[in-house]
């Protein structure tokens, strides 16, 4: 099945029509599940059963709950966690200062996405899933002064922003990656506050802006940015006019301001880090929904300059997605395989290697941690937690290891919080953004507590 553009429908009769198609469809139909573990979805070889596509799109929303008294994440063993800064405002993205100031962008959707009985839909699950509310547009910044592993200083440091996420210093610059522009900033070491007016550096894709969020990463010499540009569809289903310029990482030329495309056909590109051992910059993409538990699975991969990943076309390298309108059979031939598989519907998010997490065991050093923010397209449930990927010359080298668990209650109807991004703090510990639970979580090995 095909979702086509439909004539708006007010708020609440569109609520009325969504609870009760969604009711529909659990009561008389047989809900769809999976037939496949997550194991079987991941790793460098998933498994790509035939697709599932339903009447309806399998719905599984974890409602949110948010963390009391002193509940907490569970930590693998050998590791412990403890709360880093609590009472934030839906803290999504992460930035480490040279001084070790932490950088949290507190953001959300636009809420700009195109009005159609489908994004209705998205609306009201994003809404149940506890991503509703309104973007705080800002960053603040967190300090650690007595070095006992909790943020005691706490600033607004950049307000008004528009749904900012990705952040990078260069020089006496901090770059900001709105949903619509890329803003510059002065920055002096030590800064609190900005209050400086930003410097418009450039347009970023936004229009409908259904994949909203904007990272960016500076490269190894300071002369470029890598930004992501998520689709503005799950399928394409708008239109192509409506892609020009997205489902892509750009590289953006800071001297000469020149933007070109870097990789295409990813259809959600989020986290990016530059591996120690190569060199090479990976990325964690979201993909595609609507055709079953088990398709498809998210992935993270070494990007190849100039390599198309088959979005939205062809998955997984040239397995085509038939309900994409037209088909174009000549670009799938030159579709670029992954390297790892995330299985299917994590919503696997942040990224960062282990080459800093000094205060965690060496087990933890020589790989990849990843953010799975948790599904809502697959039944039963898959992400909710932080995993961790071995990695050996540079690649993935075994199986996913969870590393933070526990943000789903035991009967997985209710979440406590749902992590999104993590980064290594000054003190060599890996720090975890919860956007449900308010909270930037601080992983340490269990005798570094402090």
């Amino acid at each position: 099945m095909e979702w086509k553009r439909t004539p708006y429908i007010p708020g609440a009769i569109a609520a009325c029509i969504i609870v009760g198609s969604v009711a529909w469809w659990n009561i008389v139909e047989r809900p769809e599940y999976a037939s496949l573990q997550i194991a079987e979805g991941t790793g460098p070889h998933p498994e790509l059963p035939s697709p599932n596509e339903t009447l309806v799109p399998t719905i599984n929303i974890a409602t949110p709950t948010g963390w009391k008294d002193e509940q907490s994440p569970r930590p693998a063993a050998g590791l412990a966690v403890r709360p880093y800064a609590t009472g934030l405002d839906h803290p999504r993205w992460l930035y480490r200062l040279p001084n070790g100031d932490i950088l949290v962008a507190e953001s959300n959707s636009p809420g700009t996405d195109v009005s159609s009985f489908k994004n209705k839909i998205a609306g009201f699950i994003i809404g149940k899933a506890g991503a509703g509310v309104k973007s705080p547009d800002r960053i603040v910044l967190l300090r650690d002064t007595n070095g006992q592993g909790t943020a005691d200083v706490r600033t607004i440091f950049l307000d008004n922003l528009h749904s900012p996420i990705g952040m990078a210093l260069i020089g006496n610059y901090l770059y900001v990656a709105n949903a619509d522009a890329l803003i510059r900033f002065p920055y002096q070491d030590g800064d609190t506050v900005i209050r400086e007016p930003g410097v418009k550096v450039i347009d970023l894709p936004s229009g409908f802006n259904h994949h909203w969020t904007k990272n960016i990463i500076a490269g190894p010499d300071e002369r470029y940015l890598y930004i992501t540009v998520g689709s503005n569809s799950n399928i394409a289903e708008n239109g192509m006019k409506a892609e020009e310029g997205r489902a892509r990482i750009n590289r953006l030329d800071l001297i000469t301001g020149k933007t070109e495309p870097y990789a295409t056909g990813l259809r959600n590109p989020n986290g990016l880090a530059w591996e120690p051992e190569t060199g090479a910059l990976w990325v964690a993409v979201n993909e595609r929904d609507e055709i079953g538990s088990d398709l498809v699975p998210d992935y993270i991969t070494a990007v190849r300059e100039g390599a198309f990943y088959g979005w939205p076309y062809s998955y997984y390298g040239q397995h085509v997605d038939q309900r994409v309108r037209p088909q174009n059979p000549a670009l799938v031939t030159r579709a670029v395989v992954p390297d790892y598989a995330l299985g299917p519907h994590t919503a696997s998010l942040g990224i960062t290697f282990g080459a800093d997490c000094k205060l965690l065991p060496e087990k933890w050093q020589n790989g990849m941690f990843i953010a799975q923010h948790g599904s809502w397209n697959r039944r039963p449930k898959s992400g909710y937690k932080v995993i961790y990927v071995p990695f050996a010359d540079g690649e993935p080298a075994g199986p996913p290891e969870d590393v933070l668990t526990g943000f789903l209650t035991a009967n997985e109807t209710h979440a406590y919080g749902r992590p999104v991004d993590l980064i290594a703090d000054r003190t060599g510990a890996l720090l975890v953004t919860d956007d449900v639970g308010n909270t930037v979580w601080r992983i340490t090995g269990i005798s570094q507590t402090q």
